[in-house]
């Protein structure tokens, strides 16, 4: 019984080809969008670098996307 041996490259699957992908677009993303920008919200006004502030609105996005989900029913 021989065992088959592929290089590293033949043992990384497509899904982890992708997460690598977006994992190298997020960091070149952060480094790209370090300037600090001002942002203003009623009476409050908070500086902070751009990047940042994007991922806050994502994550308030998503967690609202969450919270307004409709239940599925499991048959």
């Amino acid at each position: 019984m021989a065992t088959e041996s592929r290089s590293f490259l033949a043992r990384v699957s497509p899904t982890q080809w992708v997460a690598l992908l977006l994992t190298v677009l997020a960091v070149l993303f952060v480094f790209d969008n370090r300037g600090k920008v001002t942002i203003e919200f009623l009476l409050i006004s908070v500086q902070s670098p751009m990047w940042l502030i994007l991922l806050v609105m994502f994550i308030l996005g998503w967690i609202t996307g969450v919270l307004t989900m409709r239940k599925r029913h499991r048959h």
